[in-house]
């Protein structure tokens, strides 16, 4: 792996959290994702399933982790099977993990080859009640795809119809929503990987250059600094590109005067950092982009306030939707009446500013949380407010992340990263 080994405390401390919420006489499984084929002999490049990740630190296809914390034998209380290397395999594909490097790298102790699992696997259920099946309950998931854990709930429940079955996804939710220090340093070694490459961007971009020159900068900077590369796919987004939410084709040629969205953000041990910032191409706003621009940073400074641990993530967006109410008042884009008269169910607000204001990041950059209950303290948010005026070519989004803290003294984990107006002008014309 291209990122230092990370220190199996890290992922004791998770399993001995996901094991305070089973029930008795429970063991639970984790599958790592499959290798996808793309056409031909050729495979999209693998990709670590981030709950057994969360759990184990194995960042290796087929392997599968099951918790059993109270089994009789105590040898089974936690196990990991793995691919058996071999001399053919370290050839063709590089060494996979010996048993000796997996105990280094998870901390458990009982590790076998997969071929033994179904005899071992076996075992463990016999003296098990209940069995905890790991699915993808993310409220924004596409699960058209049978995935490796999908085809293993097919066969257990076929193997063993008589046994209680119960969800690990809440769980997961719960547990992964909370950082731990550790995780919060790799996280914002990813946000520090990300501050290079915009400090890069500042150095390089100017009318001319084309949007996928911008991608390949940081594409290059993230790599030196052993990032796998992109924590999601990035939106380089000039002129009216901005205005589309979602643009990710990257193709366009940038323009004198125009503003130049970027959204993107390094990943680093399999940790997601996510980060906006607009910037005018010329090196200098005009006084409206600069209006626009402000107003959005404004947004956001006050949504910094009121996200605190205890808050219910539907109410936070809602009192960000009135801070952005006052602010298109104040721009002219929207007038009292246009407030009056607006439909509850999507507020005169939503023309200017039609996504939510945060989401929990950490191994996913949408990451696992639960939208329905207070916020807990030590969690890993987004905050990134926007505004765009279909009709002016503007579109301006601004997104740091932040650990949310108790004392109302959240960490900023990109408050290195420049982003006010005057700063962004006078290091793109230093």
């Amino acid at each position: 792996m291209r990122y230092e080994q990370i220190s199996p405390e890290l992922f004791k401390h998770n399993r001995k959290r996901f094991a305070e919420h089973l029930k008795p006489g429970s063991l639970a499984v984790f599958n790592s994702n499959d290798i996808y084929p793309r056409s031909a002999d050729g495979t999209i490049p693998f990709v670590q399933h981030r709950d057994i990740f969360h759990l184990s630190g194995v960042d290796q296809e087929k392997s599968v982790l099951v918790l059993f914390p109270d089994c009789p034998d105590q040898s089974l209380r936690e196990v990991l099977f793995l691919i058996e290397t071999n001399a053919d395999i370290a050839v063709w594909e590089g060494e996979k993990l010996t048993k000796e490097k997996a105990y280094e790298t998870t901390g458990i102790k009982t590790v076998y080859w997969l071929k033994d699992f179904e005899a071992v696997f076996n075992k463990m259920v016999a003296l098990c009640d209940r069995i905890y099946l790991n699915t993808n309950e993310h409220l924004r998931a596409d699960t058209t795809v049978q995935t490796r854990e999908d085809r293993f709930i097919d066969w257990c429940k076929k193997e063993y119809p008589a046994h209680q079955y119960e969800r690990s996804a809440p769980i997961m939710h719960k547990i992964r929503s909370v950082k731990h220090e550790l995780e919060v340093d790799l996280m914002q070694k990813a946000c520090k990987i990300t501050e290079g490459g915009l400090r890069r961007l500042l150095k390089f971009i100017k009318p001319g250059v084309w949007e996928h020159e911008i991608e390949a900068e940081l594409w290059h900077e993230f790599i030196r600094n052993r990032s796998n590369g992109f924590g999601y796919t990035p939106i380089i987004a000039s002129g009216a590109n901005a205005c589309v939410l979602h643009y990710i084709e990257n193709c366009a040629q940038t323009k004198d005067g125009d503003m130049l969205l970027m959204d993107f953000g390094a990943e680093y041990a399999n940790y997601s950092s996510d980060m906006s910032r607009t910037l005018p191409v010329s090196g200098k706003f005009t006084k409206r982009q600069k209006e626009v621009y402000n107003a959005v940073l404004t947004v956001k400074k006050q949504a910094e306030k009121i996200l605190k641990p205890g808050v219910i993530l539907d109410e936070y967006h809602k009192e960000v939707g009135k801070l952005m109410e006052e602010q298109l008042l104040k721009l002219n884009l929207l007038t009292k009446k246009d407030i009056q008269n607006q439909n509850p169910d999507w507020p005169a607000y939503k023309k200017y500013f039609m996504h939510g204001t945060s989401h929990f990041i950490g191994l996913d950059t949408h990451d696992s949380g639960l939208w329905s209950e207070p916020i807990p303290e030590n969690s890993a948010f987004t905050i990134e407010p926007g505004i765009y005026i279909r009709d002016e070519n503007i579109g301006i989004r601004l997104e740091d992340d932040y650990i949310i803290k108790s004392n109302g003294d959240n960490v900023n984990l990109m408050g290195d990263i420049p982003i006010e107006a005057d700063e962004i002008e006078d290091l793109m014309n230093s």
